[in-house]
């Protein structure tokens, strides 16, 4: 995940691509591209939009990094199909439930 990216955009949802990276240093030397993408680097390509300050984007970015764990979980977790799946096996519904999940299981076999 691109913390810094995924904060200006949520800092300036209106404006997202108002942020762009200087390709030269203050005294005109080449950033290589890869040290391009950091907070000293940004610049505003974007008229009427202001650069969010460094404590802004850093409050952002920490917000971002305590939300990464819903993400991985996310994309850990079994598919809900195969959770209500389970759920129906375990006879963890109502008798009313579990008869219209079997009427559609029935409906529709297993291959």
């Amino acid at each position: 995940m691109d913390y810094l990216q995924d904060a200006y955009k949520n800092l300036r949802p209106n404006n997202p691509n108002w942020y762009g990276w200087a390709k030269e240093d203050s005294e005109g030397n080449t950033i290589p591209n890869d040290q391009r993408m950091t907070y000293a680097n940004t610049i505003v390509v974007e008229d009427g939009v202001t650069k969010p300050t460094e404590d802004e984007v850093n409050t952002e970015i920490a917000r971002l990094k305590a939300l990464e764990y819903k993400d991985n979980r996310r994309n850990e977790y079994p598919d809900i199909g195969d959770q209500l799946d389970d759920l129906f096996k375990a006879g963890a519904f109502s008798t009313e439930m579990t008869a219209t999940i079997q009427a559609i299981k029935d409906k529709y076999p297993k291959e």
